[in-house]
């Protein structure tokens, strides 16, 4: 029997819940999704470490059900390019935090890494650039692929 391709239009963002922000204090929460998988777009398992930099506003993000929703994303056959932006407007729309900075690190495929990040803060995304310090350590950013 074929399996059916689910492509990124198949991902189900009411997977993620939220939890009410206990403060109204600023804060940031950093979380790290270590061996993230999805099916690449040759249907190949693609492999990455995801790393969520979050600044809450009403809602953060319910842990467990961040896990099913990356679980989810195994079956999903999609590019990085497109799962990474997928993925951070899912962020957006569910939390509707003060900031978000998702970035994706790839394992190697045919001897090339890969980095993907999006900010929120990014004025090409919308943003304000009032917190701009990505803008001091892009060079320094790479070091987490040596």
């Amino acid at each position: 029997m074929e399996r059916k391709v689910l492509t990124y239009k198949e991902i189900d963002k009411s997977i993620l819940k939220s939890l009410p922000n206990p403060t109204d204090k600023a804060y940031e929460i950093k979380i790290k999704i270590p061996e993230f998988t999805f099916l690449g777009v040759q249907n190949q398992p693609d492999f990455a470490d995801v790393y969520i930099t979050f600044y809450p506003k009403n809602r953060i993000i319910e842990l467990k059900a961040l896990k099913l929703y990356v679980g989810h994303l195994r079956d999903i056959t999609v590019s990085y390019e497109r799962l990474i932006n997928v993925f951070f407007d899912h962020l957006m729309d569910v939390y509707e935090p003060e900031r978000v900075r998702l970035t994706m690190v790839c394992n190697p495929r045919g001897g090339i890494s890969s980095k993907l990040t999006i900010d929120s803060d990014w004025k090409a995304r919308g943003g304000e650039e009032k917190f701009g310090d990505w803008k001091n350590n892009l060079e320094d950013s790479w070091s987490v692929l040596m």
